[in-house]
């Protein structure tokens, strides 16, 4: 007959054990904080377009305590005469393609200069062999816009510069408006080379631009899944104290 009895661990086996659990569920907890996050800013965006309570657009757009916020804004100005950016892999109805980005002067309500943003103009589908679509714009008056302040569309890691030049566009894998200021804004003073934290995307009643929507999307990490990591890191520090035990409750 066997029996089980309880051998003492060394201080390296207690002491490993705690530092996993520790960080285990501290993992687990960070990831709870994020699903909070995410869940509320969800709401917010959904929030902005319920309410739809209008902020003057050149002043929202540059506060940066709102940088990753959501805000109904109307105000006046004029789209560049620069190339657009175009934001690859985009799809919409389970088709490939592109979001359409321009850089757009806002004006101030003493229609002085209000910094450049980029506004989201809508989505263009790509053909089979990737040929970018021909893009052509009139010369742009002054007018009235209107939508939604949103943070630029989320993304992983960034790898490399993220735009590149391909004929009469800039072709970008991410929106990243500090480092795209420096090729959009290239005749602007140098003491003001930037585009705003935000992007503007366009109210799709606007007579312009292409086919798109406001829906407030959660990007490649959607809440349910950041619960489900923390989850999984909970796990794991369950799984760490059962091992543990096991490896020091041992036959004799």
């Amino acid at each position: 007959m066997t029996a089980r009895r309880w051998q003492r661990p060394s201080w390296f086996a207690i002491a490993l054990t705690i530092a996993g659990v520790a960080l285990f569920l501290r993992l687990g907890i960070w990831q709870l904080d994020r699903m909070h996050e995410k869940r509320a800013m969800l709401d917010a965006g959904a929030a902005a377009l319920h309410e739809r309570k209008a902020v003057p657009l050149a002043d929202a757009a540059w506060d940066t305590a709102r940088a990753h916020a959501y805000d109904w804004a109307e105000g006046t100005g004029a789209f560049a005469d620069r190339q657009p950016v175009l934001l690859d892999n985009q799809v919409r109805n389970g088709r490939a393609g592109v979001r359409v980005y321009r850089v757009f002067y806002m004006d101030k309500a003493d229609r002085s200069m209000g910094g450049a943003i980029l506004a989201d103009l809508g989505w263009l589908p790509l053909a089979a062999n990737r040929e970018l679509p021909k893009l052509s714009f009139p010369v742009s008056d002054r007018m009235e816009v209107r939508g939604l302040l949103a943070p630029p569309p989320s993304f992983g890691i960034p790898l490399g510069v993220g735009f590149e030049h391909k004929g009469d566009v800039w072709l970008a894998t991410r929106i990243d408006p500090a480092a795209l200021a420096p090729v959009l804004l290239q005749w602007v003073p140098a003491w003001k080379p930037a585009l705003a934290p935000r992007v503007l995307r366009l109210d799709p009643a606007l007579p312009l631009g292409f086919e798109r929507d406001l829906e407030v999307l959660p990007g490649n990490m959607p809440p349910e899944r950041h619960q489900g990591y923390a989850v999984t890191w909970f796990g794991f520090a369950l799984v760490a104290l059962v091992i543990f035990v096991m490896l020091h409750f041992r036959r004799v």
